[in-house]
């Protein structure tokens, strides 16, 4: 059973712990803050990757993001194919104002076009400059802290994998090709010497 009072005693320790101890006063701005590497600061935008699929938007609880686009038509890459058409992102705003940062958005993204930077500091006077196109997003995008390192012990990426079996076939198929024209280049110099170089004739035997 505990005693009566010991919360309280528990809690005035820790008071006077606290009030003995020296406050630490961060210098802000004059001295930035250490972020954790996973801060949820702003959205960056990799234009190049997004294809205006739309999922983030229709995922976003808070429908904060405005997205407009128009299709274009490719012509056809070879005679007698198909003209193709494709979205081109004419617009991609957040309104920052509105979003929760729960990061659905980044998650939902098929193609890597979302990405979180630690950047915080976009305060504004006005609640409608919170809303920031497609530039101010890309901007982000610059300041968005590399991946951490693989674990020496995980299994490579397949992506990865394809790509350096790829480079390693043209290399060797490269090496293969030098060595069958240094091969061919020293026979044909070869056979030119031979044919170049002057008959010997035979003494005649009992010459004295």
């Amino acid at each position: 059973m505990p005693i009566p009072g010991s919360g309280l005693a528990k809690g005035l320790a820790v008071t006077l712990r606290t009030m003995t101890k020296r406050s630490h006063t961060a210098q802000y701005p004059e001295v930035q803050p250490e972020l954790p590497p996973r801060s949820r600061g702003v959205i960056g935008l990799f234009e190049e990757n997004c294809t205006v699929c739309m999922l983030c938007a229709r995922e976003c609880p808070d429908w904060c993001i405005y997205i407009d686009s128009h299709k274009e038509t490719v012509p056809a890459s070879t005679p007698g194919g198909r003209e193709r058409s494709r979205n081109v992102l004419d617009r991609f705003a957040i309104d920052f104002s509105l979003c929760m940062y729960c990061g659905i958005c980044i998650e939902v993204c098929p193609f890597d076009a979302l990405f979180w930077s630690p950047e915080f500091e976009y305060a504004e006077t006005d609640i409608h400059e919170l809303t920031h196109e497609r530039d101010k997003l890309r901007e982000w995008m610059w300041t968005v802290p590399a991946p951490p390192a693989l674990d020496p012990a995980a299994e490579e990426p397949k992506e990865i994998a394809a790509a350096r079996k790829a480079v390693e076939k043209a290399e060797a198929a490269a090496a293969a090709a030098a060595a069958a024209a240094a091969a061919e280049t020293a026979a044909a110099e070869t056979a030119q010497a031979a044919d170049t170089e002057p008959p010997t004739t035979p003494s005649p035997e009992g010459d004295a």
